[in-house]
Order: structure tokens, then C-alpha cells, then sequence
């Protein structure tokens, strides 16, 4: 080992003339095993610099392309998970399309987000919860119908559904089945306008747009929530009940003034015989009746609530009498066809499930159960006189239900 140090220190002694001396195995270093660095000096021309410069950018432009491509495959799967993209809310107060938008009882707040959302009313359900919460806990949303707009900010639809926006205006509820009479009872009581000055509108329909079939205004004056200016007239009153069945004939697609009055008078007759889940159903019977006078009904749609609103009442035991009576111009045991007009002013299920009524073969229905509003339907009176004894046992067993 003494003999190799000595050996590289007398060569360091002597001082290297250049580096391959330096670094090179001496014949000694060979034979105990140990091999010098061998140093090799590459010049490169310019035309090969230029190709390993190309290649090492090329090879980076790869690598980019390859992480942006990944980037945004990464991108298009977990954006949508997580609303990255999502617009967060619309500004002002609406696109200026009105939307009608119902709020039923025992929804929640996530619910009416979720579904103002669906209908492109606002633009994020979340935000409108945040916003909701935002403007404290003492502001409920009430069940009813409201006017709202495509496009609205979470603030301006939440001021228009907690009615922040018409603090100094009157509120009128209009209830489902309500008759003209007894709608406009309601409006003069909490408007202050007397009775007479709604009655005396029935004496120009023309100017509300209605057409000249219509004896009343019954029929038009839809039913839901309303916020009024406390100076309104009634006629600017009944204008805006007017526009909303207006509107709802639109949406159902009912266009003319015959079909205007079949569709609302037929929609009127459903929400006094049935549910909103057999509207359709008996809509189908009461077109197979006016449809087939040769068959077992001769035309006649027999509806007892046409004639309880002729004669005034309101009722489910009619006389034979009353079912005879020709001055009941609502007499639809007397009359073929449709009545002489609506009889209540119906919302927008009845009139949907007027205008698109169930195609069967029903010619009877009957509710058999007042309380769940049950009903049955038949295609033959013989069927159907075995539906009325159902109906007949519950009033038995209901008594005073059925008066």
C-alpha cells in the first residue's frame, strides 16, 4: 500500500504536463487493479448543436402538450362535480319573461331552490339558500301562487316570494273553487271597494279582452295571491286576475274564443267533480259525452255541480225537480253540451287537464268518498250504478257529509 502512495505522490511531484497524463493508470496501477479516467474531448458542429437544440424543444413542447391535455380532461370531469364553471347568480330583477310560480305547503326551502333553478328562474340553488339565510330567520316563504321572472338575482326572486317589496300593499287571497260572488266578497273586504263596482264590470267584459261568449266574468278571476296598490280600482283589480288566466291558456296552448270558452268551462266543471289527479280522467268522460249523443248518455253531461251553480247553492242532493227545472240555463241534465259558462274560475291543472283530456272510454264518474274525493269511473250505467251504492253507503256512514 506505501509502495502505491509513494508511486502517486512522485507523479503529482513531477507535476502533470496535461490532464490525460494525470488522469491515466500508470503499468503499476494495472496490475494492482486500478484504472485511470480516460477523458474524451467532443467537438460538435454547429448543424448538431442546432439538432440537439430541436430535440430538447421538441421534447418540452411534448411534455406541455401532454400536461394541458391532461389538465383539461381533469378539468372537464371534476368542474361539473364542483361548480367551477357554474354561473352563481343573474343580476337584477328578471329578463322581463314572467314565469307563474307556485309555492305548495310543507315545502322546503332547498325544494323551491332546487326548482327555481330548474325552471331558469335563478341561477344557482345554493346561492339562494345563502342568500336566504343571509337576510335572517324570522322571513318564511307563504304558500300561494307569485309572479316571478326568467333570470332574477337570488335577492330580487327572494324579495318578490317573502313579499319584502310590497310592505305598504294589500294582500288578497283568492281560494280554489271560489265562485264569482263569493271572489268578489273577498276582494271588496279587504280592498275596501264595495261589492257593486266588481258586479258592475260584468257589464262590459270587452274591455278585460274576454270574449263575447262569456255571460260573466266567471271563469277569468284566477284564483291564487295577489298584492294590490292600495289606490287600485276594481277594474285594474279584475284586469290582473284576467291577465293570470290569460296567461294560463297560453301555457296550455288554448288559442280562440270558442276554445277558450270549452277549455275554461269544461276546467271550471273538473275542479267541482274531482281531484286534481282525476282532472284529466273525468275531462275524457265529459268529451265522450258531448262527443256520442247516440250513446247511453244522449249528450247530456249530468254534472250536479253545474246545476247547484244554477240554482245558487251549494250542494250534492238535487231533487228531480232541480234536475228538470229548463230556467237553470246550467242545467246539464236539462241541456245538452256545455252550460251557459264556467262555474268558478279554474287554475292551471283543471285547464291543462281540459285542454289535454284522458283518451278512454268512460261516460260515469262518481266520488264516492267526500273526504279523500275518491272517484270512480265506468264505461256503462250498469257499472256506474254500482259506484253510486258505494257513494251512497259512505253518506250513510258519514252522516251530514253528504247534504
Amino acid at each position: 500500500m506505501s509502495d502505491f502512495t509513494n508511486s502517486r505522490h512522485s507523479k503529482r511531484d513531477e507535476g502533470p504536463e496535461n490532464l490525460s497524463m494525470l488522469l491515466s493508470s500508470t503499468e503499476e496501477d494495472e496490475r494492482e487493479g486500478f484504472l485511470g479516467l480516460t477523458v474524451e474531448h467532443e467537438e460538435l458542429t454547429d448543424e448538431e448543436r442546432r439538432r440537439i437544440h430541436k430535440r430538447r424543444r421538441n421534447t418540452l413542447i411534448t411534455a406541455m402538450l401532454v400536461f394541458g391535455v391532461a389538465l383539461v380532461l381533469i378539468v372537464a370531469v371534476l368542474a361539473p362535480q364542483y361548480g367551477w364553471f357554474k354561473r352563481k347568480d343573474y343580476r337584477g330583477d328578471g329578463n322581463g319573461t314572467e314565469v307563474s310560480y307556485s309555492v305548495d305547503s310543507g315545502v322546503s326551502m332547498y325544494q323551491i331552490a332546487a326548482d327555481l333553478e330548474n325552471r331558469g328562474i335563478i341561477a344557482d340553488a345554493n346561492r339562494f339558500v345563502e342568500t336566504y339565510n343571509d337576510m335572517g330567520e324570522d322571513l318564511f316563504i307563504q304558500p300561494g301562487d307569485y309572479q316571478l321572472q326568467e333570470k332574477m338575482s337570488s335577492e330580487a326572486a327572494l324579495n318578490t316570494l317573502l313579499q319584502l317589496d310590497r310592505a305598504d300593499q294589500i294582500y288578497v287571497a283568492v281560494n280554489q273553487t271560489l265562485r264569482m260572488n263569493e271572489t268578489f266578497d273577498n276582494l271588496s273586504k279587504t280592498t275596501g271597494i264595495p261589492v257593486g263596482e266588481f258586479n258592475k264590470l260584468n257589464d262590459n267584459l270587452e274591455q278585460f279582452g274576454i270574449p263575447s261568449q262569456f255571460p260573466t266574468l266567471e271563469g277569468w278571476l284566477h284564483p291564487g295571491e295577489y298584492h294590490f296598490d292600495p289606490d287600485a280600482s276594481a277594474t285594474e283589480i279584475v284586469q290582473t286576475m284576467v291577465d293570470r288566466t290569460k296567461q294560463d291558456l297560453a301555457d296550455a296552448g288554448v288559442e280562440g274564443d270558442d276554445r277558450i270558452f270549452h277549455v275554461l268551462t269544461v276546467a271550471s266543471i273538473l275542479e267541482f267533480e274531482g281531484i286534481p289527479s282525476d282532472y284529466a280522467p273525468i275531462a275524457g268522460a265529459i268529451e265522450n259525452r258531448m262527443n256520442n249523443p247516440e250513446g247511453e248518455t244522449g249528450g247530456y253531461l249530468q254534472s250536479d255541480a253545474t246545476v247547484a251553480y244554477g240554482l245558487g247553492e251549494k250542494t250534492y242532493e238535487l231533487t228531480t225537480e232541480h234536475k228538470n227545472d229548463p230556467d237553470n240555463k246550467y242545467n246539464t241534465f236539462y241541456y245538452k253540451g256545455l252550460p251557459a259558462g264556467p262555474i268558478g274560475s279554474p287554475a292551471i291543472d283543471a285547464v291543462r287537464a281540459a285542454a289535454n283530456p284522458d283518451d278512454n272510454n268512460y261516460y260515469f264518474w262518481v266520488t264516492v268518498n267526500l273526504d279523500t274525493g275518491e272517484t270512480k269511473f265506468a264505461e256503462t250505467y250498469e257499472e256506474h250504478e254500482k259506484n253510486v251504492e258505494a257513494y251512497q253507503q259512505w253518506c250513510s256512514d258519514n252522516e251530514g257529509k253528504c247534504s
